[in-house]
């Protein structure tokens, strides 16, 4: 059984796993389930064709081999299309999104996915700042507002917001330039009260899932797990039994 991909929060949070047979499962990743997986050997995960079926591959290269890593084009995108023709024609937001404690990053998206978009990437807040009529245009706006704030936000920037609030400054400052069109704030149920311990495990009690971070409890300290972290792994029911590292709480 191998971990073969995952979904953001936003799209309903699960971890896509497959025996081999071309069967893809959606294991649910809700707050208060119990995860039993230890890790095993790491290889390409291969692909899940337009038909939902995985199709295999035990090429060494992680998460994916080169026959296996798809880039999207328009992610890199500036406003010149790299598409043989330009076929973004619906329209586009350009939004801020706010990762505490104080880093604001500038992204675009289909108007209609707009909320849906924040959620998978983790954001705190998102500031809508400009719909316009083609992704083109949304991706040369984007390229000249990058020229100020970022474009792409680590993960390690993100486990940092865990447990973290908004730099009401900051957030008010970032936005100052812009004809704010709407605003929206996404609380994802953690709960947290400091930053979780960066792990790389599939066992504990699930807190809950911001993006594509995945909150755990185990053995009394709650770890941050990025998922695409996991994509590639074979699985074996049972608890990890490897060391973890632990959060100063978990002591007493």
């Amino acid at each position: 059984m191998q971990l073969v991909g995952y979904q953001p929060s936003g799209r309903g949070s699960a971890l896509l796993v497959s025996d081999g047979s071309g069967e893809v499962e959606h294991r649910p990743l809700e707050a208060g389930d119990d995860l039993a997986y230890s890790l095993g050997e790491r290889h390409c995960a291969g692909t899940i064709d337009d038909e939902g079926e995985h199709v295999a591959c035990d090429r060494p290269s992680t998460p994916y081999c080169d026959y296996h890593t798809s880039t999207w084009v328009c992610a890199r995108c500036t406003g010149t299309c790299l598409k043989d023709e330009m076929d973004c024609h619906e329209e586009h937001a350009v939004y801020i999104a706010a990762f505490a404690p104080d880093t604001f990053k500038v992204g675009v998206t289909k108007r209609w996915r707009l909320e849906t978009r924040l959620r998978e990437q983790g954001a705190d807040r998102g500031a809508h700042v400009h719909t316009v009529s083609n992704g083109k245009i949304a991706r040369e706006l984007e390229a000249e507002i990058a020229t100020r704030l970022p474009d792409r936000v680590r993960t390690g920037t993100k486990v940092a917001a865990l447990g973290a609030a908004v730099d009401e400054a900051g957030w008010e400052a970032a936005l100052e330039e812009f004809d704010v069109i709407d605003t929206l704030e996404f609380d994802y149920g953690l709960g947290l009260e400091s930053r979780p311990v960066r792990e790389t495990i599939a066992s504990g009690t699930v807190v809950g899932v911001r993006g594509r971070l995945l909150v755990l409890e185990n053995g009394g300290t709650t770890y941050a797990v990025d998922m695409r972290d996991l994509v590639g792994y074979d699985l074996e029911v049972g608890q990890a039994d490897r060391d973890l590292q632990s959060s100063l709480g978990s002591f007493g």
